[in-house]
């Protein structure tokens, strides 16, 4: 997997010993959704759709630590929903490390700073003094913020954070440079958010991977842009995995956005043409993976699909056959395993999906324990070489880097930039009118009773403040959701 040694070894350990006992299946990576509750909307996110009328469920922090006991997976990734939205996360990541995991918090980003700040808080000594004041001088922190945790009560003190460790990694979730990611998520800002997030992670001395997800509009060239940008933030490694059409997302992209699904998502074919690629992206950059899965996506070989490897365990139990197929839940794991029928799944040994949903899956989930768990020798040689050897160097920094990254809503290019030119526009007219005090609108005249002006505009006029004041609450509205 391209993880620092003691991770590593681990991990092959896990897959020599079940090799020697002859398991059939077992579980190397567990994916934990605590909840499917989350704070961004992004295009082609399934859970927060296929769930949407539990998103406010939660899995209890015991249940959630007798799921990883039971599939006894070495690698342990939190996802979601926003992971950090989980009440308990401090202590569900404690409680996984006490049971020897590697942990892997799959998150926007968009919480990073606040739990890091707890744990400056809850640790803060005068040695850690240089980090604080590094992160005031890059805008990382406040002066309030910086206050709080030199002068953090007991209860901040004493409190369950999440620690730098080399049995931890932050999975910041980063589609593309600012304007694409911003995009997909459905937010701007966020972009900008991560990057924050990442350098004050890397100043605090945690392990920080990013998770790319490809889909049919993402150009190769920014996604290249996007890796150099990324190692020369620090960051420790990279996966990605084509986007996957998801029915509940299908749905949902035509129904709210009034999108084409077909315009978004891969077919096997454009997969292979967007990773032509990847192969020499794993010398420049610390792609997370195995050569298998990157041979396997450039189009250069076959592989089963292994679904079975990376279980999902959710609200409703162990979910089958895979991460973006529901045919059932399970309440175990062996009954998960020994239940599914798992040859009418995945694809054979043509490239040809056994279901019809199967058909372009390519995603890292499904086919990157195949690579793993070959046993040929040649793959044995390639996994070993890949894993154990030499990782790429950082990419060098530069201003020009930095530019171009942030290519959306810092230069004012973001996603929502023609609908606030369209209603900023229409607001400078209202201002102008109000400057002039309304001397520019038709002025009806009421000479009522009084015999003098009514206080307020009516007929047409009253129509035309009434549409004002429409396209003022508008403006309001729009830059409220931008935010």
């Amino acid at each position: 997997m391209r993880f620092p040694l003691a991770p590593t070894a681990k991990i092959a350990r896990h897959i020599v010993k079940h090799k020697l006992k002859g398991s059939g299946k077992f579980a190397m990576v567990l994916q934990l959704e605590p909840l499917h509750t989350c704070n961004l909307t992004c295009t082609g996110c399934g859970r927060i759709r296929e769930y949407s009328t539990s998103l406010k469920d939660m899995v209890p922090l015991e249940q959630c630590l007798a799921a990883a006991a039971e599939c006894d997976a070495p690698m342990i990734s939190i996802c979601g929903g926003e992971p950090l939205i989980y009440p308990k996360i401090e202590e569900l990541v404690a409680g996984l490390h006490g049971q020897g995991r590697l942990v892997y918090i799959c998150t926007n980003g968009v919480f990073m700073r606040k739990k890091m700040r707890e744990y400056l808080a809850s640790a803060y000594t005068p040695a850690l003094e240089p980090q604080l004041t590094r992160l005031l001088s890059e805008k990382l922190v406040t002066e309030k913020e910086a206050e709080a945790i030199r002068t953090a009560d007991a209860a901040a003190r004493s409190k369950v954070v999440i620690r730098p460790s080399q049995w931890h990694y932050w999975n910041v979730h980063v589609d593309g440079l600012e304007y694409t990611h911003d995009l997909i998520v459905e937010r701007e800002g966020v972009f900008k958010e991560c990057v924050a997030a990442i350098q004050m992670a890397k100043i605090l001395g945690y392990q920080v991977a990013t998770n790319t997800t490809v889909y049919k509009e993402t150009e190769t060239a920014e996604l290249e842009e996007m890796f150099k940008y990324l190692s020369s933030l620090g960051v420790d490694g990279h996966t990605i995995s084509p986007g996957y059409d998801y029915d509940a997302a299908k749905k949902d992209m035509v129904k709210r956005l009034g999108k084409d699904p077909a315009q978004f998502f891969l077919t096997r074919e454009m997969t292979r043409q967007k990773f032509k690629d990847i192969e020499r992206w794993g010398r420049m950059f610390t792609i997370f993976g195995t050569p298998g899965y990157l041979e396997f996506l450039a189009g250069k070989r076959e592989l089963a699909c292994s679904a079975w490897a990376v279980p999902t365990y959710n609200i409703r139990g162990w979910k089958a056959p895979c991460y973006v197929m529901t045919e059932g839940h399970y309440p175990t794991y062996a009954q998960m395993l020994s239940e599914v029928k798992w040859d009418r799944f995945g694809v054979d040994e043509r490239g040809c999906g056994r279901d019809p949903r199967c058909e372009n899956c390519m995603m890292h989930s499904g086919f990157e324990p195949s690579g793993a768990l070959s046993s040929s020798p040649r793959d044995s040689w390639i996994n070993f070489k890949y894993n154990f050897g030499s990782r790429p160097a950082p990419y060098p920094s530069s201003p020009e880097l930095t530019r171009a990254a942030f290519n959306g809503a810092s230069v004012g290019k973001g996603h929502l930039a023609e609908a606030k030119e369209a209603v900023n526009r229409e607001f400078a007219g209202v201002k102008s009118a109000f400057a002039r005090g309304g001397n520019d609108l038709p002025h009806d005249h009421d000479h009522g009773g009084s015999g003098a002006c009514s206080s307020g505009p009516s007929g047409a006029a009253g129509d035309q403040l009434a549409d004002l004041k429409a396209k003022i609450a508008a403006a309001k509205k729009i830059e409220v959701n931008s935010q």
